[in-house]
């Protein structure tokens, strides 16, 4: 005798695919948080490495390297190479560094093209996300490869030039371990500043780029809204709503802080700071060398 087999029926496939179907909206959220704790492991895994790379670059020539190296008359940059090329060889790029003139212009040395991984967050959008990069190049922003972190240039009153400057890393900054009175574990180096906001290049400030944070001098050969910018005020975190955009702060994709590392080569999670207060002006304190650095008010 034969039976016959039993299907679905179209309620109970209905019944199924409605199930799954919620069993994934409640997943979803789950794993995007646990792919965003990733990513932002992963960027604070970036940010000591370069610490580490300035500690060691420390060590070699008995000062941090400058934030960017310029011997054109202000505010002329050139040749303009920044923080970021002159540490290289400590994230393992000896290749890349030995391609570079330092004594030539940023724009016109096809290395200062490459993607480096290391200044990459994995949640910032980059052009490598919208450019299949196949040789380690793209043509975007005046050609210069992205970054998605930029170094402390002090206070908000500090100017990159300005030989009195009380950040780490300025023009021709060339700032030692003595220097910060206030203790490494407690000012930053380098933090989080998303390429998607600011168009951020590893490998320095071009002629005509913005040389100090907060001012207008737009990099005429930007494609984008925004210029070059390899240097950030430790003034606010992730707001927007300032004179100009919010391009002379830290900021990031992570939602909710950033990722900074300090002179001492540890990396914390700032919490957002958008508004005055304590926690604003402990922040400010941070990217200061000497000006007596509280974290009252921060949140880790």
């Amino acid at each position: 005798m034969q039976h016959s087999r039993r299907g679905f029926t179209l309620i109970e496939l209905l019944v199924v695919i409605a199930i799954i179907g919620t069993l994934m909206g409640l997943l979803m959220p789950a794993v995007q948080k646990i792919r965003g704790a990733a990513a932002r492991i992963q960027c604070a895994n970036n940010l000591r490495q370069l610490g580490l790379a300035a500690i060691s670059y420390h060590t070699t020539h008995k000062s941090f390297p400058p934030g960017y190296a310029a011997t054109a008359a202000y505010p002329n940059t050139t040749p303009g190479w920044g923080w970021g090329a002159f540490l290289l060889p400590q994230i393992e790029q000896d290749n890349l560094y030995q391609q570079i003139d330092f004594t030539k212009p940023v724009l016109s040395t096809p290395a200062a093209q490459a993607v480096v991984s290391v200044f990459l967050c994995p949640m910032d959008q980059t052009p490598s996300d919208a450019f299949p990069v196949t040789d380690a190049t793209f043509t975007v922003i005046g050609q210069l490869g992205p970054s998605s972190y930029a170094a402390t240039v002090g206070s908000d009153a500090s100017e990159v030039d300005d030989p009195v400057c009380n950040g780490i890393f300025y023009r021709n900054s060339r700032t030692r371990l003595t220097d910060i009175t206030d203790g490494a574990s407690h000012t930053v180096m380098f933090g989080d500043r998303a390429w998607s906001q600011t168009n951020g290049a590893w490998a320095g400030a071009p002629n005509g780029a913005i040389t100090r944070a907060g001012a207008r001098n737009p990099w005429t050969n930007a494609t984008g809204p925004s210029a070059a910018l390899i240097l950030a005020h430790n003034n606010w975190i992730n707001i927007r709503t300032d004179a100009d955009g919010g391009l002379d702060d830290f900021s990031s994709n992570h939602g909710g802080g950033v990722n900074v590392v300090l002179a001492d080569g540890s990396v914390q999670f700032i919490a957002d700071i958008t508004a005055n207060g304590q926690a604003r002006y402990a922040f400010w304190a941070m990217g200061t060398i000497s000006a007596g650095d509280s974290t009252a008010g921060l949140e880790y």
